[in-house]
């Protein structure tokens, strides 16, 4: 299926309510596809969304799943209780509790696998084997995201359809099946081509690129280093039909910030827009979810009171190019510029029209 899309545009799942519904059917309608992003919410919840959004296109579309990540053995008593002052200083809020959990992983497969999810993608870890052999039975595509050519071949031999291979640009949270403190990116950082190259190296499986891409002239060359699909997210953050709240999205459009990699929202590496908070915890320990769990609170009152400097402003390195434009229209002007971008470079190379 994502091997054979119309345009071989995939919107990234953005978790938080970035992926609504509304964002989901619009791109599928357009020829591209899309996935909804179940991280954060109940199983219930993702029943739902899976609803509306079948009831806005017929069209199929995927859901993606965190994969539980282990467990930290870190004390965490410390920037828990630097945490619930901040909370309790500048928003009058608590903060919430530093306990690790497995985001409803398999209630969540069992919704999928009940919804009959044509496409389902995995993120931070392999899935389960029974659960891979699961959606297999059903006919559903299974993707794995890495981020190294030794998580390819583990996901290879784990049963993974097709890999989304995540460059060190991206936006939001880093892929990493293990989290290494003694790397800001939980892992080494490879740029987009050269993961793709090393891992087209390693595996025999379609690859979708992601990170850091933002124009059809982007999708263009990650096609031409061999991928089937270009995945972006931060170009749509400021589509009207995404979930973005409204100081994100005013950050994104004022521009000015730099991108940075940080654990002090989540505990886990994810690349966002540089504030207050980031720059405040700048050695936050490595302790994904227990780190969401205890700030996200925080970030909701922060959000309420209109301050982006509290907030998880996730984005890629590219997010000044980020369009305020319905995501059907970005999707064919993306589409339009690949095809001038493709032509380009046949003339570019002597090869006749």
């Amino acid at each position: 299926m994502i091997t054979e899309l119309a345009v071989p545009i995939v919107v990234a799942p953005m978790a938080g309510g970035v992926s609504a519904p509304a964002l989901v059917a619009g791109a599928v309608d357009a020829g591209a596809f899309a996935f909804l992003a179940s991280g954060y919410v109940t199983a219930e919840v993702v029943r739902e969304q899976i609803r509306q959004t079948r009831e806005l296109t017929g069209k199929p579309f995927g859901v993606n799943i965190f994969a539980p990540s282990a467990q930290s053995t870190q004390d965490l008593s410390g920037y828990g209780d630097a945490v619930r002052a901040e909370a309790a200083a500048r928003y009058g809020a608590e903060a919430g509790v530093e306990q690790w959990d497995d985001d409803h992983y398999a209630a969540k497969v069992d919704a999928v696998v009940e919804a009959r999810i044509p496409v389902v993608s995995f993120t931070f870890a392999l899935p389960r084997a029974e659960d891979v052999a699961r959606l297999k039975e059903i006919g559903s595509v299974v993707v794995v995201t890495v981020t190294t050519p030794a998580e390819a071949v583990a996901a290879a031999e784990r049963g993974a359809d097709v890999l989304c291979v995540q460059g060190s640009a991206a936006g939001g949270h880093r892929g990493v099946f293990v989290d290494d403190p003694a790397y800001p990116g939980g892992g080494p950082l490879y740029d987009l081509l050269p993961a793709l190259r090393l891992t087209s190296a390693e595996v025999d499986l379609p690859l979708i690129a992601a990170g850091g891409l933002t124009h059809g002239a982007d999708v263009a060359a990650v096609l031409a280093a061999g991928a089937v699909a270009a995945q972006l997210g931060t170009v749509f953050l400021r589509c009207p039909e995404a979930g973005t709240a409204a100081p994100q999205r005013a950050a994104l459009a004022q521009g000015g910030r730099e991108t940075i990699l940080t654990r002090a929202f989540t505990g886990r590496p994810a690349r966002g827009l540089v504030n207050r908070f980031i720059t405040d915890h700048p050695n936050a320990p490595s302790a994904y979810p227990n780190l969401h769990n205890l700030t996200r609170p925080v970030r909701a009152a922060a959000g309420k009171a209109g301050d982006a400097e509290g907030m998880s402003l996730w984005a890629g390195q590219a997010y000044p190019l980020a369009r305020e434009t319905p995501v059907g229209d970005l999707i064919r002007d993306l589409a339009g510029e690949a095809r001038t971008a493709a032509i380009t470079l046949t003339r570019r190379l002597g090869i006749p029209d």
